[in-house]
Order: structure tokens, then sequence, then C-alpha cells
């Protein structure tokens, strides 16, 4: 059967990490993607001792999150948190608005921006790649879209392609899986309520307990080189349910 992981940030409202290690392990997860803010500020033993942590309950962290002016600005220090940590992926997953490009050769320039930036994380074996949100799939004013762009301009990276923000942005998922699907090594697998539920909840749901035509897609999916399926979910009101809920959907489709 796949691997399956569950994104930490997930869980970032449920403190402490440790006690959500216990409960993934025991729930059957294999693995955890990381984000900068459980990681980015650790020194080494810090690092080995969450690395412990992980190992105890029997946890890889395979995949990691660094925001693009870290891996950037700290290559040495991203590289060090991917080898203590186990990573095999590292994936830039956000461009804050004040940050965006406006059009197509903003886009551009940013996709190259991504391409050299990979260059010392892909020398040093990991796969590097980018995580999207719902903003590369609107329409720029003349008429491009930025997720086109980002990948031309880095012909060599990779997507951890989130396939409910694709829906958010008005994409349609398969369509994008044929186009991109060579580009496509790890998946965020979240789930969107019917509409004008779970408002609490930022409209997301459970794993199978929304409206995202998962069991479809993880069989189209199934054709492309996806190594890492991550469990997601933006505001969960309830750790516990989302964690039992979503591997047993997983487990179905």
């Amino acid at each position: 059967m796949t691997k399956l992981g569950f994104q930490l940030y997930s869980a970032r409202n449920f403190q402490p990490y440790s006690e959500i290690f216990v409960k993934l392990g025991k729930a059957g997860y294999a693995e955890v993607e990381g984000f900068g803010g459980i990681y980015t500020d650790l020194d080494e033993a810090g690092l080995k001792s969450l690395r412990a942590e992980l190992d105890k309950n029997g946890l890889t962290m395979a995949s990691g999150h660094f925001s693009p002016d870290f891996l950037d600005g700290q290559v040495q220090k991203s590289l060090t948190i991917g080898k203590i940590l186990g990573m095999d992926s590292i994936y830039a997953p956000h461009l804050a608005a004040d940050q965006r490009p406006t059009n197509a050769a903003g886009w551009l320039a940013f996709g190259k921006r991504l391409q050299e930036m990979s260059k010392p994380y892909k020398d040093a074996g990991f796969e590097f790649g980018w995580h999207n949100h719902d903003f590369e799939f609107v329409k720029q004013a003349d008429g491009s879209l930025p997720i086109e762009q980002i990948f031309e301009g880095a012909p060599d990276i990779s997507w951890e392609a989130d396939i409910a923000w694709v829906i958010r942005g008005g994409g349609d998922p398969f369509a994008w899986i044929e186009k991109l699907g060579s580009r496509i090594t790890a998946v965020h697998v979240k789930d969107i309520a019917p509409a004008g539920e779970n408002k609490n909840e930022d409209g997301w749901a459970d794993l199978g307990y929304g409206t995202v035509p998962w069991a479809k897609l993880i069989k189209t999916l199934a054709g492309t080189k996806t190594k890492h399926y991550v469990i997601e979910h933006d505001n969960p009101s309830d750790v516990d349910r989302l964690i039992t809920r979503s591997i047993a959907s997983f487990k179905s489709f």
C-alpha cells in the first residue's frame, strides 16, 4: 500500500507535536511533512531530538516546506535540516500576496528564481519543487496563468500538487494532471466541504467528507511519479477526527 503522510501544519493549533506523533503512529501513518515553523529555529541538537521523536513513533519526515526566502538565504541551514530529519523532498510552498508578480514576465522571472534556487538542493540529492495554492490558477490581467509561467521558468523542478487549491483557484484538476503530470512528485490530499458548510473550518473538510472526487483522482495520479500522498486540512476543528477519518478514507480509495 502507498505510504500516507500528514502535513503537520494541519496540527499547528493542537500542540504539542510529540502527542500528535503518537496519534499519527497509532493511526497507521508512515510519514509526515514539515513546515518552517517546526524546524527553522532549531539547532542541530533540537533537530536530532525532533528526529528521535519521529523515529520513536515509526514516522519519517519525508518532505518539508521552506519559504523561498529561507531556501535562498539559508542554504546550508536548509540542507542540514533536511539531512538530519531524513527528508528526500524539499518544496517551496507559498509566496506572500505582497511579493506576487502581476504579469507573465514577473511569474516567469519567479520561475527562473526557483530554477536557480533548486540547484544546491538537487545537487545534494533532494527532490525540489513548488507547492501551489489557488493564486497560481487565477488569470492575470494579461491573460497568463502563473502556474504555466512558473514551470516554464523552472524546467527542472517538480510539483507538489495541492489539488483542493487547484479547484479553489478555478482549475480542473484532471486537466492539470494531464498537462503537468510529469512534474508531480507529491500530492496534498485534502477535501472541500459542500458550499456553505464547515465555515468554522474555512470551508475545508476531512478527506472523504467533502466534494473533491478523490477516488477517481487517486487512480489518475497513479500514472504520475507521485512519491508522497500527504493528508492536509488548513483549519480543522478536531485533529483526532481528521487523523482517523482521513486515513480510513484514503485506504478506501
